[in-house]
């Protein structure tokens, strides 16, 4: 481990404050990508953080496991297009020169701070909003919208909950609690394709990603008590800030 001290404390902290995040308000790799920037390529950056991630999306669907129970149709109907989008996101990373994904990292940026500042609102219309049975033209409609998702969570992932939310909400499901656990599975299987990839590609920097995400898993578990304390919109704010800050130091500042 050559890097300076800095670096490696800048990082962990990030991987413990997204792993609390995550469980709180989302927006993790908000925090995890931009501080990997300090060290690694744009691509490097994004597989890396991924991988310190994914710990969390995994321990989030065992926690909804008895919602679970109630959602396996939906699960057999979203499976396949998440895991089939979330490998050609990540071959479009891996298989395009770098400079492609570097030039849309602003925007990627961008758009997920978007997501996450829209993200409670949908979600408490959501949950107040229950829709009827969808007709099988609303589930291939929706089946395709996922498809959508899973190339975008393959290519980048941040803001890919609120996107999911959006689309469960019309598949019948009743509560937003079991969307938010068909939403966790489709999460973990889009990123462990992604994962697949990215490290046969050799795109997964290991000194990092092992110890962010050993950090991320301790921050999802005891971070979060401490981020209880504060308001979801509060953490939610700063996340955003950090996104947008990012996105236009990445315009301006290497200029």
């Amino acid at each position: 481990m050559n890097d300076p001290f800095w670096s490696w404390i800048l990082l962990c902290a990030s991987a413990v404050a997204a792993g609390a995040v995550n469980s709180v308000a989302g927006g993790g790799t908000l925090l995890t990508f931009p501080s990997l920037l300090a060290v690694l390529s744009p691509v490097g950056a994004n597989a890396t953080s991924t991988f310190a991630l994914f710990p969390g999306s995994l321990a989030s669907g065992f926690g909804y496991r008895k919602e679970l129970a109630l959602c396996r149709p939906h699960l057999v109907r979203l499976l396949p297009p998440s895991l089939i989008g979330g490998l050609i996101g990540s071959l479009l990373v891996t298989r395009l020169p770098e400079r492609i994904f570097a030039s849309a990292v602003p925007w990627l940026l961008i758009g997920a701070s978007i997501l996450l500042l829209v993200q409670r609102p949908i979600a408490r219309y959501l949950g107040t909003h229950p829709h009827d049975k969808p007709t099988p033209k609303t589930v291939a409609v929706i089946v395709f919208f996922q498809l959508l998702v899973g190339i975008y969570g393959g290519y980048f992932g941040a803001g890919i909950g609120i996107l999911m939310l959006s689309s469960l909400a019309f598949m019948g499901i009743p509560d937003i609690h079991q969307m938010n656990a068909v939403k966790s599975i489709l999460a973990a299987a889009m990123n462990a394709i992604t994962l697949v990839i990215f490290a046969l590609s050799g795109a997964i920097v290991w000194k990092y990603a092992l110890v962010m995400g050993l950090a991320g898993t301790i921050g999802g578990y005891a971070g979060a008590r401490v981020a209880r304390r504060m308001k979801p919109d509060y953490i939610r704010a700063f996340v955003v800030f950090v996104g947008f800050a990012v996105a236009f130091y990445s315009w301006f500042g290497k200029k």
